[in-house]
């Protein structure tokens, strides 16, 4: 009967033949993806979707190539696509709190920039001069001896009224006074002192009259001074217009088109005005180079636009993946400058984030990351249901700046794809009703692929050209072979080898080390397997411990002969990168009594659900079988023998029946084997994981 049961030497392993495969380091860019037609045709399906809420999830393992197939299939697609459209923030001269943004075609945000730039130069070149233009003076003295002519005539008329009673009227540095006149001269103070009590009192009631008849004369000398102001301010922002007309002419007819850049040169053209007449006067200066750079500095601080982003028109739709999606990273951030110990913010000194870099293209983001980061996938969602990516600052509430910018929101147009696993994916469907409605297309990688004759020869030109970008020795059919059946072990199967192909590039690299040592031409099987033997190696303290102690009596476990109640069961320890097979003896002790089957490792609490599931089906198979007729009364324990830490899995149970019948039954089992399996209450034993592990621990 066991001799029935062997399993033959060649069905151990899978053995890999490429002798009939023909194979060739060509490789199709679109098919460097091995296997995932699934998530493939899903990611294609989302990617074309133009309707809002077809955001897709990729949901895969680590190093299962998510990221590898994402990024290859948008870069061969991007290119034919538009560029997406510039954008720039510019200054809101109502409120610079609120900072306008303008939209611009694709590689005209720099052009723009430098125009306005050009602009600037071009004004500081015109002006102070033309305020000294021949002409504008003309006007200037024109304007003035308007209001000079208005004063004089109200003061000569009041200095006439004077002279007809013989009192002068004499004016010094804007002060008048009256004075009696002696043959059209002031009267001397000794001529005055030898006038009569009463010709002097006369004189002063004259002069008190005659400085009524003055205030009533230049009663609206503040008007004529508006006027003046208001004519001289007329006069400027005409001369202003007319020189700064043709500047604005040139740029109109070269951004006609673009509604945004016209309405924004007729703001900065009127607000233009109040700049030139506050610091581009004329005034007398000794450094006038220092003077004109300073000025320029300052004006282009007004006028410039901060172009947030500007692709070229033929780079086609961006990709970007944001490694680090922080939410200023992002959704954008408005920087500070310290001015005398205040933060003050500008609109120049608004920064782009990947959701503006990516607008009218592809992001990918990492879903732990987005949901690992404050406040970033509320942003995200409400970003796409809105339509629009908001730069706010999510810390403002806590923050002591007092002066913040709000500025204007941007369209957004952008295919958001989320990489993650399967934990994450789940979690977010189950805790986030809002999530369905945003990621509605779900491109699910597997983790294992069919090996077929195709695959194997996607796999062979996979790694043909991973040595050749790795600039490594070629690699042999033997090689390749090696790390196939290596995948196969992976994917424990030898119908299936792993999706993770980025381990077995991993061990072309190591490979290499050992070629290199022996200055062998290729990669051939030998360098493979010593990679994987030295990997085990490093790996393998603690198993080698765990051995030592077995060896050495600190572990219980026997080889032979045969014993009642104890049986060999077969586990898997994962620590760190390594996961290694180690037997582990199980005993079943049975006593007079009703309490059934008590699972030690559960009363403890180190039983994990599918191990104390599977005690539970052990129960329920003695049921079946044995107490049908009458109720089944025993009691025993079941103990995994010197185990200190949480075990879990269903893989046991089969080897705790065995024991608990041979302790019931006082029938001896053979300790020179070892049992693995699951059962069902029927009895039928079921597969299991890790049986390569299992095998070779029990072995070693």
């Amino acid at each position: 009967m066991t001799n029935s049961l062997k399993l033959p030497l060649a069905a151990l392993k899978a053995k890999i033949d490429l002798s009939d495969i023909e194979f060739n380091d060509s490789l199709n860019s679109q098919s460097t993806i091995l296997g995932q037609e699934r998530a493939q045709s899903a990611l294609e399906f989302g990617i074309a979707m133009p309707n809002s809420g077809y955001n897709i999830f990729v949901m895969g393992e680590t190093g299962s190539g998510r990221l590898s197939m994402i990024m290859q299939y948008l870069q061969a697609l991007a290119p034919s696509k538009p560029a997406p459209p510039s954008y720039a923030y510019v200054d809101n001269f109502e409120n610079a709190r609120e900072p306008i943004a303008i939209k611009l075609p694709a590689e005209h945000g720099q052009d723009f920039l430098k125009a306005i730039e050009n602009l600037i130069t071009n004004v500081l070149a015109t002006f102070p001069a033309t305020f000294e233009n021949p002409s504008y003076q003309q006007k200037k003295t024109a304007v003035e001896r308007q209001f000079v002519h208005t004063y004089r005539d109200a003061t000569e008329y009041v200095d006439a009224q004077a002279r007809e009673i013989n009192i002068g009227l004499f004016s010094e540095n804007d002060t008048f006074n009256f004075l009696p006149l002696c043959e059209n001269k002031p009267m001397r103070d000794e001529d005055l002192s030898a006038l009569s009590t009463e010709e002097r009192e006369l004189y002063k009631q004259r002069i008190e009259e005659l400085e009524d008849c003055l205030s009533e004369a230049l009663l609206e000398l503040p008007q004529w001074r508006r006027e003046l102001a208001a004519s001289m301010t007329q006069l400027n922002n005409d001369t202003i217009d007319a020189a700064i007309e043709p500047l604005f002419d040139e740029l109109n007819t070269r951004y006609a088109e673009v509604e945004d850049v016209v309405t924004y040169l007729a703001e900065v053209k009127q607000n233009l005005r109040q700049t030139i007449n506050d610091y581009l006067m004329p005034v007398s200066s000794n450094e006038p180079i220092e003077r004109d750079h300073i000025l320029k500095k300052l004006i282009l601080e007004q006028y410039a636009p901060n172009i947030l982003i500007d692709y070229k028109q033929d780079s086609g739709a961006p990709v970007i993946y944001e490694t680090h999606p922080t939410y200023q990273n992002l959704f954008g951030r408005v920087e500070y400058s310290n001015d005398q110990g205040t933060l003050v913010p500008h609109y120049r000194r608004i920064c782009a984030g990947a959701l503006h870099k990516a607008n009218g293209g592809y992001l990918i983001l990492d879903a732990e990351k987005v949901l690992h980061y404050p406040f970033v996938w509320d942003g995200l969602k409400r970003s796409l249901k809105s339509g629009y990516i908001e730069i706010e600052s999510p810390f403002t509430e806590q923050s002591i700046n007092t002066i913040t910018l709000k500025p204007e929101v941007i369209p957004l147009n952008v295919k958001i794809i989320l990489v993650g696993n399967a934990d994450i994916f789940y979690l977010l469907e189950a805790m986030d009703d809002e999530f369905n409605e945003s990621f509605r297309v779900l491109a699910d990688f597997d983790y294992r692929i069919p090996r077929t004759p195709e695959t194997m020869k996607h796999f062979a030109q996979l790694m043909i050209k991973q040595a050749t970008d790795a600039k490594t020795q070629p690699l042999t059919q033997a090689a390749i072979e090696s790390l196939i059946e290596h995948s196969c072990r992976l994917a424990e199967s030898q119908a299936y080898f792993s999706a993770c192909i980025n381990d077995a590039l991993e061990i072309i690299g190591e490979a290499q080390l050992f070629a290199t040592k022996t200055k062998a031409e290729k990669l051939d099987r030998l360098h493979i397997e010593q990679a994987l033997n030295a990997r085990e190696y490093r790996n393998g303290r603690m198993s080698q411990t765990i051995l030592e102690e077995m060896l050495d009596g600190t572990i219980l476990i026997d080889t032979d002969g045969a014993a009642i109640g104890k049986i060999n069961g077969l586990t898997v320890l994962d620590m760190g990168g390594s996961s290694f097979g180690m037997p582990a003896r199980i005993t079943t002790t049975v006593h007079p009594g009703s309490r059934g089957v008590v699972d030690i490792e559960r009363e403890v609490e180190l039983g994990q659900a599918l191990h104390s599931k599977g005690v539970m089906i052990l129960t329920g198979y003695l049921g079946h079988c044995y107490a049908q007729q009458f109720p089944l009364a025993i009691s025993a324990s079941i103990a995994m023998e010197q185990s200190y830490g949480h075990i879990d899995g269903d893989s046991a149970s089969l080897a705790e029946l065995c024991s608990l019948i041979s302790a019931l039954t006082r029938t001896k089992i053979k300790q020179n084997f070892a049992v693995t399996g699951s059962i069902n209450q029927y009895g039928e034993v079921q597969a299991i994981g890790g049986a390569n592990e299992k095998i070779e621990g029990f072995f070693r």
